[in-house]
């Protein structure tokens, strides 16, 4: 199994291309470093080929709202949403496949706001919770899914043990 830091070439740059983008209002709360550390912990616990390269948003309750109406006609906020771009997804969405070596899984975008509504909810911290919502999403880029109750127990038991191993890392 690699370590975080064998996600790179000999040359020094990244196997393991995680995009972050922050809201300028949640840049106080938040490092891209730490999320790329949390996605990244997602990734090895997961035994994921090194060359992928997924996204990570964390926006406001307006943008998620606005996604989550767009793509999946649900008009409220949520707290995660997952956009995968596998080649089964790719004919399907308009994506080409770019012909190189690099796997893109897609992306996450989690709404900070519900995030630390939930984190108070559930009685721990803000960066806990957001570390929640980004195993969430990137087993959902994985292929995990919560769709039938045999699903949600495979994804649940998944996320539990990738959270263990998070928590002993970075939180």
């Amino acid at each position: 199994m690699l370590s975080l830091a064998q996600m790179v070439h000999h040359d020094g740059s990244p196997r393991v291309e995680i995009g972050v983008l922050v809201d300028k209002e949640f840049k106080h709360a938040l490092t891209a470093v730490w999320l790329r550390k949390v996605a990244g912990q997602v990734l090895l616990a997961e035994h994921v080929n090194p060359l992928i390269e997924i996204g990570l948003v964390v926006t406001g309750q307006e943008k998620i709202r606005e996604l989550n109406r767009l793509y999946l006609e649900e008009d409220a906020p949520t707290d995660v949403l997952s956009f995968p771009m596998t080649e089964s997804d790719s004919d399907e969405s308009g994506f080409i496949t770019p012909p190189d070596s690099t796997l893109r899984l897609g992306e996450v975008i989690i709404s900070y706001p519900q995030a630390k509504k939930q984190a108070k909810e559930h009685g721990h911290i803000v960066k806990k919770e957001i570390a929640v919502l980004i195993v969430h999403g990137v087993l959902h880029l994985l292929g995990y899914d919560h769709d039938t109750p045999g699903r949600k127990r495979v994804m649940h038991k998944r996320e539990a043990a990738v959270i263990k191993i998070i928590g002993e890392k970075l939180l």
